[in-house]
């Protein structure tokens, strides 16, 4: 579903990205780890096409997203570290202003139920947006990828500032989109929500991808060392 083929992003002298090489299934949730500068943010940024590749190809759905961007676009939805809603409209309003963005009608009770499917409480659903938590506004970032019915989900750093319990929810709500075959790439520096939560793990060190494996195949304590011994290289 999601393809980096020898993917490179360089700016002058400095390679922010050497020679990527991922693929990411329906169903997968594939965790991106490293420090800050390890090419993390500029992979999803390839990928959303928000800036272009100095090498290589970033593919979504088989469609080069430097040539297909609008077709690109429309199969995937973006959280970012601080999701942008406008602070005077409600959780229900925001979903619907950005669904109708996208071209897609819901009536008020459907809204309601995508954000009840999303974690948010029925008391904030109607309320304005400036009163919402961080982790109140990840959710309606989730209810507008399941509105969408988007195939693939990008997110960078979407649980930072969170606090354990809301982080908790937010990775429940992963796992449900991965039922649903939603192939998910997501960038983060939480090792435990990493190993907890996705499928597959990639670690970034200097704009490489030293290792990558399934999550399955190794411990816990075994992923801290790999990471650790990564990041001390």
């Amino acid at each position: 579903m999601l393809q980096a083929k020898n993917l490179t992003k360089k700016y002058g002298n400095f390679t922010a990205l050497n020679g990527l090489n991922l693929s990411v299934e329906a169903g997968d949730i594939f965790c991106l780890l490293g420090a800050n500068g390890a090419g993390k943010s500029t992979t999803i940024n390839l990928f959303l096409n928000f800036i272009d590749p100095s090498e290589g190809q970033a593919t979504i759905g088989s469609l080069d997203v430097t040539e297909y961007t609008k077709e690109t676009k429309q199969l995937l939805s973006y959280i970012p570290e601080n999701l942008m809603l406008y602070p005077n409209l409600s959780g229900l309003e925001n979903l619907d202003f950005f669904c109708g963005l996208g071209g897609k009608s819901y009536t008020k009770e459907q809204l309601e139920a995508l954000l009840k499917q999303s974690g948010l409480q029925p008391d904030f659903i109607h309320q304005r947006v400036s009163s919402y938590s961080k982790g109140m506004r990840q959710k309606v970032g989730i209810a507008l990828a399941a509105a969408r019915e988007a195939s693939v989900l990008l997110l960078d750093e979407p649980t930072s500032g969170l606090d354990p319990k809301a982080s908790n929810e937010f990775s429940e709500l992963l796992l449900s989109m991965k039922e649903k075959g939603v192939a998910t790439l997501m960038a983060t520096h939480d090792l435990f929500r990493a190993k907890d939560t996705g499928t597959h793990i990639g670690i970034m060190n200097e704009g490489v991808l030293v290792e990558q494996f399934e999550s399955a195949d190794v411990s816990f304590q075994d992923l801290e060392k790999l990471y650790l011994k990564h990041m001390h290289n």
